[in-house]
């Protein structure tokens, strides 16, 4: 199978679950071929990424000229697509634009590439490149919508439009699937989680957890909730808890996390580590007895779906601590597969520490619960089988009714 695989930017340093999907694909003997439309790398795992050259653009008032003159039906489809629904976010819009542009620029290309499916890992760009290369070539797109995807600004400016007209839409978490219920049918919804190649050593319950070390690992933004994570350490020193907590990322809201940390006294417990490797970031979690999760849902309606940090804290062995919002509470099961608490209720947050701290029988307990249902919902290599299998049945089943609709005519 020939999948043309779209995306923003590849590979990206949050995103280490497309770069495990793509392993998986290629090893399912998959024939993939990598557009990133904003940036990436040349090369990944020996694959050719082709990066997309927004100096392209210039020639799209011509394409788009040309369009109107030689295919008027898809030209005026097209502007009937881009005034469908007001703009909600600028930046969406822009994203937009430039999946179009990109579809517009490529059309030989794709032509010549002659993919069974384009397959556009988001529901901002790379969907938008779908729609519109599906419009001009007549080859099949499928699509993600994810997290950003569906809720941010109230969801992607033409997400409507795009899964109606996806042949099959892929999405992790029931919260985005919910979403996509309202204006497009279940059965063309695939609710698959992402996945790990390989799971990490599952490491031993630290004997003397009297000194607690917790990590957060994750983008230094709004829906991570750091204020509240700030307050909820502050409350763990105010209640006689040993602990040091590592905060593992980068983000714009770095310099406004260290002056509070400075402010709330924190500064010989709390550290922030910046920007690690993938195995850095393993060895740090080797490390800690617990991974902190104080998710929230940001002004412009963005949350995390289940961030994947949290199965790689699961298999790993960390206890898992998280705010009960979106796909997160789809992994963890209060007191079997981790502790589910309120961000805005530090007391609770204690009150689960001192659990960890003292009762050997519930850790064990919880982590291997955890550990078993990493392994039973988040291996990459069968996910991604999944996923392969679902576009393959969804292209047979378009080919049939094109083959009936030729018989008939």
């Amino acid at each position: 199978m020939r999948i043309l695989y779209v995306t923003t930017t590849f590979p990206v340093y949050s995103e280490t679950f497309l770069q495990r999907e793509v392993r998986a694909l290629k090893e399912l003997g998959v024939e993939l071929h990598i557009v990133s439309l904003h940036g990436g790398e040349e090369l990944f795992d020996n694959l050719r990424i082709f990066r997309f050259s927004k100096l392209r653009l210039l020639s799209v008032p011509w394409l788009l000229i040309r369009l109107s003159w030689l295919k008027t039906v898809r030209f005026f489809e097209f502007l009937r697509v881009l005034q469908a629904t007001p703009v909600r976010s600028w930046l969406n819009f822009w994203e937009n634009l430039l999946g179009f542009g990109a579809a517009l620029v490529m059309e030989r290309e794709i032509r010549d590439r002659k993919p069974d499916l384009i397959h556009c890992v988001w529901a901002s760009a790379p969907a938008a490149f779908g729609r519109f290369a599906s419009l001009l070539s007549a080859i099949p797109y499928s699509m993600g919508a994810h997290a950003y995807d569906v809720f941010e600004f109230g969801g992607d400016w033409l997400l409507e439009e795009k899964a109606q007209n996806a042949m099959l839409i892929h999405t992790t978490t029931h919260s985005a699937l919910n979403r996509l219920l309202h204006f497009v049918a279940k059965d063309k919804i695939r609710l698959i989680y992402r996945g790990m190649n390989d799971l990490p050593v599952f490491k031993k319950l630290r004997a003397e957890r009297g000194h607690l070390r917790i990590v957060c690992i994750g983008r230094l933004v709004e829906k991570k909730g750091f204020p509240h994570q700030l307050r909820i350490y502050r409350a763990l020193l105010d209640a006689g808890i040993s602990f040091e907590a590592r905060i593992i990322g980068p983000g714009p809201l770095r310099d406004w996390i260290e002056t509070e940390v400075v402010k709330l006294g924190l500064s010989d417990t709390v550290s922030l580590l910046g920007k690690l490797t993938q195995q850095e970031t393993l060895d740090q979690l080797q490390w800690a007895d617990a991974l902190f999760h104080t998710g929230v849902v940001a002004e412009s309606g963005d949350r995390d779906g289940l961030p994947n940090v949290i199965p790689e804290a699961m298999s790993s062995g960390v206890i898992v601590v998280a705010s009960d919002v979106s796909g997160v509470v789809e992994a963890i099961s209060d007191e079997k597969t981790g502790f589910l608490q309120k961000p805005t209720d530090p007391s609770g947050w204690v009150e689960v520490c001192r659990r960890i701290q003292s009762d050997d029988a519930l850790c064990e307990k919880v982590r291997t619960s955890a550990r078993d249902w990493v392994d039973k919902n988040f291996r990459a290599s069968v996910n991604s089988a999944r996923l392969l299998s679902e576009m393959e049945k969804a292209l047979e089943s378009r080919n049939q009714v094109k083959l009936l609709e030729t018989s008939v005519f």
